[in-house]
């Protein structure tokens, strides 16, 4: 599980810590976040920011959504 970021936190994240760095929305400084933000922005996210967030996560951790054959990640 993400650990809980503090809004002192978030507000010491670079702007590629978030996946709309404009908007400082959905923050993937690792990979527990970024599953969660994928999660959140299915749940709340515009068809448009889903877009962008994926494409951020995918970038930034490209193993997240790969199937391994062993177990899923």
């Amino acid at each position: 599980m993400a650990e809980e970021l503090t809004s002192k936190d978030k507000k010491k994240l670079s702007k590629k810590s978030f996946a709309l760095p404009g908007k400082r929305k959905y923050p993937i400084p690792d990979k527990s976040h970024a599953r969660n933000a994928l999660a959140r922005v299915a749940q709340n996210g515009t068809p448009e920011e889903q877009k962008k967030v994926r494409a951020a996560v995918k970038k930034r951790f490209p193993s997240i959504g790969k199937k391994d054959k062993k177990k899923n990640d």
